[in-house]
């Protein structure tokens, strides 16, 4: 397993070492133990947890400057992207933001675990994390992995960036269409697409899109709105 983490982040161009190695196969082995209790991943192969989970998610790491950054991981789940980048990113200042709480404890337990310092779990819906002080317009960088279309996902997270910061959604191959009707609710949130990058994770048929969007001006206050307006009436 040692040897596919390893070969699998090489051809993404993300280095390790062994003590790194080492963290995610005790942050793979935690949340197999615990998934077995509580619904965390439908992924239960030790090597598609590496490939899908840990190679996808520090995909983002060549075309992001995550060093020394404030990151928060929104919808964090199981913990990706957000673990994963800080292991190979330790001097990352990481908030994991999820609105189960069972899955913040799952969060807090891998954390100690695999010995991560500088690390908030913290149980909050994001609409309403987005409003909080202290929260709002606060990170350099906000990731996530979550399903949602764009257009919703960039009204839950963009509120937490600062300006000059950025929002990256991994998104599927066939983002192209999500990302034209997402234009103008990314331009009345304070941000413009920036980027769009497309990476095939090694040793799988898998392609994601990276979105990298660019927070050029503050969100105005009404966002984000609450939840079931963001999702039923996305912002177009």
């Amino acid at each position: 397993m040692d040897k596919i983490l390893m070969d699998s982040f090489g051809k993404l161009g993300v280095d390790i070492d062994s003590s790194q190695v080492s963290k995610f196969m005790k942050y793979k082995d935690i949340l197999l133990l615990w998934n077995e209790k509580m619904n965390l991943t439908a992924i239960t192969d030790e090597r598609e947890v590496i490939l899908k989970h840990f190679a996808d998610s520090v995909s983002l790491i060549p075309f992001v400057d995550f060093e020394n950054k404030k990151v928060i991981d929104v919808g964090s789940g199981a913990g990706f992207p957000g673990i994963p980048i800080k292991i190979v990113k330790p001097s990352v200042s990481l908030t994991l933001l999820d609105s189960l709480n069972k899955r913040i404890n799952f969060l807090l337990n891998a954390v100690s675990e695999i010995e991560l310092s500088d690390v908030d779990c913290i149980h909050l819906r994001a609409e309403d994390g987005g409003r909080m002080e202290g929260l709002r317009e606060n990170f350099d960088i906000c990731v996530s992995r979550a399903v949602a279309n764009l257009a919703v996902l960039s009204e839950y997270c963009l509120p937490f960036v600062k300006n000059g910061g950025y929002f990256v959604s991994l998104k599927g191959p066939d983002a192209g269409e999500e990302i034209l009707n997402a234009e103008k609710a990314v331009e009345i949130l304070g941000g413009v697409i920036e980027e769009v990058k497309t990476v095939d994770i090694p040793f799988t048929d898998i392609t994601h899109t990276l979105i990298m969007i660019k927070k050029v001006r503050q969100t105005p206050f009404k966002y984000p709105r609450k939840s079931g307006k963001i999702s039923k009436n996305p912002i177009n």
